[in-house]
């Protein structure tokens, strides 16, 4: 892939591969090099801004054009770091082969556009400390680049955050996904996490319901952020941080570009992402088309399809500003097989006797989501960053599920012959603008960042009854209106001296929500009861990071912040699904979470990143069973969890190259072995739960396996999981038990014609374990089996 280098009269250069086709030992890994040629943050630096460019780094694929660059903070540090990438190749201590065709220049600097799918790159494992109008420093952020191992096939989350520790994921029946963290909450639905797609929420309310039922399709994501703790004062208020997606780019080297991907699996599977790209001029632009559907593993009704587009415009309009324009449309059908239970007796759907049978043969849940999106990019000049990103849209929810079930039970009873149809609808509007601004000497470059968010939500909920238990409509019972209004200021400053930095920031949450709710008489429509709910909670927020820079790629880190989670709409006054019940009392939770780690990437074949942590959670929201084998949610107590996170990564083969003096990567591939543990202590102080452990809070959780890629033609991957006993209830509750388990999935990927035809296949859940990860109030929810799935892509 040519790669386009400007002069100071804007004129192009490019030049062609090189001789360097060590692209992951070297380029790829090399942490001086990530620093600048593997994130895209839009910027522009002074026009006399020199670097050294190595043909190897040419050869990692990457695009470029003259408008985007990374933000360094000077000119001084950006051509220190692009110099600082040939000691640190002689440093790696493999050898470096310079094609005579691309000597070495003096050039002006280098504007990095952003990724491709086509770049395929593997990025470095941290986020930067500045990365355009966002700081990162002394905060626990990580990458989790999809681009390490085979492409993720049917949006498999044990895939895709099998390098990072900390996060569960609540396994289910249908294309649904739950994450939860540190045992701070239940995962449905992500609610204790800020999920973002490209820096905008995409929970159908942040607020009055923050569940997140759409995720984007892994096939366009190029890397998924992390933040722990401290992401309350970058997105939100939310204490269990935050997941952002960040797809691709347009790619740059080219007008058009398609790819056409089609995989067939167990169970019906069958998923498709067609997608094209490219760039005429200053305009680029990539739009994609994903369909999977699948009868699922279950006896009945755990069939799903879903269809999802987006189309991207980004236009660079001057070598300091650009604009991007997305439109996302999603729709998703799903059945609801229901849960299990271990119990016998009448209607009792018994695990044991077959765990793939069904409870629910009649739920129903349906989902359309519309969000067009403007973000705006500036570099107002050196060292002041400027963005604004605008949304809005249309979100809708609706479910049908037959009355009369318990847990683990089918429907029995009169009420059986009837069923609850519940609408919602959420019109969304959000606007925010930041600004970063680097002051201070050249030395000591200190950077302060700031911004406002405003997000307002409507959303009328109304719930019907079904004649029938598998009617579609029905005759009203209860409505909703419900509005909120969010505003936010946050500022953060990153002070430097020398190698330690501090980064004290603030956040001021301004949360008002209003409810209206009425219950109706079935038969007259008259109005029975009413509740109503006006409330306003501000809360500040307050962090402090630090971090101090041992060289060699190497850090310490420590992060003290504040979080908070307002009450919602379903913990009030609606109750949010069969099975549970909700008090009208509850209390918002405000927690404080501390962390301090040491990370490193000093070598391009090693990576550790381990931290010791406590989050202490007041008022903590939860369930609990009571009479009737009913969950209760309500708060149980002030939660301390502390514990220790540690992850390492590193490629074996790079080691002997290293060692050796040879070039084994280059000609044998890179086998990688990694492994990530996350160890826990919690417990419930006060409360109803007083001296119980959290919900969805294990003594650990590891992952572990290998890795084999070979220059990007070929990747295996061999992925473990492994996850300790645990609750899905906030009283340990022995039918809310979730035993341990492990599994293994074994996937690969490989060119089988240039880069044109790719072949991919894979088992997941090799050993065809028993096992389950998530129980909720209609029984427990068993895990998928061992299944396959093979297919092909074709590029143009």
């Amino acid at each position: 892939m040519a790669v386009g280098v400007g002069t100071e009269q804007g004129e192009a250069r490019s030049f062609s591969r090189g001789g360097c086709d060590r692209t992951d030992a070297i380029c790829r890994g090399n942490p001086n090099v990530s620093a600048w040629a593997e994130r895209k943050r839009p910027t522009i630096f002074g026009k006399d801004a020199k670097a050294w460019v190595t043909s190897c780094v040419v050869a990692s694929g990457m695009s470029y054009d003259l408008s985007r660059t990374p933000r360094l903070g000077s000119r001084a540090a950006f051509s220190w770091v692009l110099m600082g990438t040939l000691p640190a190749l002689g440093a790696a201590e493999e050898p470096v082969r310079m094609a005579a065709a691309a000597p070495l220049e003096v050039l002006p600097a280098m504007i990095v556009r952003g990724e491709a799918e086509s770049d395929a790159l593997v990025q470095d494992p941290f986020l930067t400390e500045v990365e355009g109008t966002r700081i990162f420093s002394g905060k626990h952020a990580t990458v989790l680049d999809l681009d390490a191992y085979p492409k993720v096939q049917a949006n498999n989350y044990r895939q895709a955050l099998a390098l990072t520790p900390g996060l569960l994921y609540s396994e289910e029946s249908t294309p649904l996904v739950s994450l939860g963290y540190r045992g701070i909450g239940e995962p449905h639905r992500s609610q204790f996490l800020q999920v973002l797609k490209d820096g905008i929420p995409i929970h159908a309310d942040p607020f009055g319901y923050p569940e997140s039922y759409y995720t984007p399709p892994l096939d366009v994501v190029d890397r998924i952020e992390f933040v722990r703790g401290g992401a309350a004062l970058l997105y939100g208020p939310q204490p269990g941080g935050a997941l952002n997606y960040v797809t691709y780019q347009p790619r740059t080297d080219r007008a058009i570009s398609g790819r056409s991907q089609h995989v067939f699996g167990s169970d019906g599977l069958y998923s498709t992402y067609n997608a094209f790209d490219g760039t005429s001029g200053s305009l680029g632009y990539l739009g994609y088309y994903n369909h999977r559907q699948s009868e699922g593993f279950r006896a009945s009704n755990s069939d799903y399809v879903l269809d999802g587009g987006h189309f991207k415009l980004v236009w660079d309009t001057a070598e300091n500003s650009r604009w991007t324009l997305a439109l996302d449309a999603y729709e998703e059908a799903h059945g609801e097989p229901g849960g299990l239970t271990f119990a016998t007796g009448a209607n009792t759907v018994n695990y044991d006797v077959d765990r793939a049978a069904v409870s629910r043969p009649n739920d129903r849940f349906q989902l359309r989501r519309y969000v067009p999106s403007l973000r705006y990019d500036l570099t107002v000049s050196e060292g002041i960053e400027f963005s604004l990103q605008v949304w809005g849209g249309y979100y809708e929810r609706w479910s049908r599920r037959q009355r009369g079930g318990g847990f683990g039970t089918l429907p029995s009873g009169p009420t059986a012959s009837s069923n609850d149809i519940e609408r919602q609808e959420f019109f969304t509007l959000g606007i925010e603008p930041r600004l970063s601004l680097a002051w201070g000497g050249a030395e000591d470059s200190h950077v302060l960042a700031a911004g406002v968010q405003y997000y307002q939500s409507d959303s009328p909920r109304v719930d019907r009854r079904g004649a029938t238990a598998t009617a579609e409509n029905g005759v009203v019972f209860r409505e909703a209106d419900r509005a909120v209004h969010y505003g936010a200021v946050f500022l953060e400053n990153r002070f430097v001296w020398g190698r330690f930095s501090l980064t004290p920031g603030v956040r001021l949450e301004s949360i008002h929500q209003d409810l209206d709710s009425r219950n109706l008489d079935l038969a007259t429509g008259a109005v029975l009861s009413r509740g109503e709910k006006d409330q306003l909670d501000f809360e500040p927020l307050f962090g402090l990071g630090l971090g101090y820079q041992l060289g060699e790629g190497k850090e310490l880190y420590a992060n003290v912040s504040e979080s908070y989670r307002t009450t919602v709409f379903t913990e009030s006054l609606i109750v949010p699904s069969s099975g549970t019940v909700a008090p009208a009392d509850l209390a918002p939770s405000k927690g404080i979470q501390y962390e301090m780690g040491f990370r490193g990437h000093p070598k391009p074949w090693v990576t550790w990143d381990t931290s010791l942590f406590l989050v202490d959670l007041d008022n903590k929201f939860g369930g609990t069973v009571t009479a009737g084998n009913i969950t209760t949610l309500r708060n149980v107590g002030r939660t301390l969890n502390y514990g220790w996170d540690a992850a390492a990564y590193l490629d074996l083969m790079g080691v002997l190259d290293a060692r050796d003096g040879l070039d084994r990567v280059g000609r044998f591939g890179s086998f990688n072995v990694y492994g990530n543990l996350t160890l826990l202590s919690a417990e419930i102080d006060g409360g109803v739960s007083d001296g119980r452990r959290p919900q969805y809070a294990p003594e650990f959780m590891a992952r572990s396996g290998l890795i084999y890629r070979w220059q990007e033609r070929v990747k295996v991957a061999f992925l473990g999981t492994f996850m300790g006993a645990h609750f899905a209830t906030d009283d340990e509750n022995p039918t809310r038990a979730i035993p341990a388990y492990m599994t293994w999935d074994l996937t690969a990927e490989a060119a089988v014609y240039k880069d044109v035809v790719r072949l991919m296949a894979g088992i997941n859940n090799l050993f065809d374990e028993d096992y389950y990860a998530r129980i909720r109030g209609d029984g427990i929810d068993p895990a998928y089996g061992r299944n396959f799935y093979a297919g092909f892509s074709v590029a143009f």
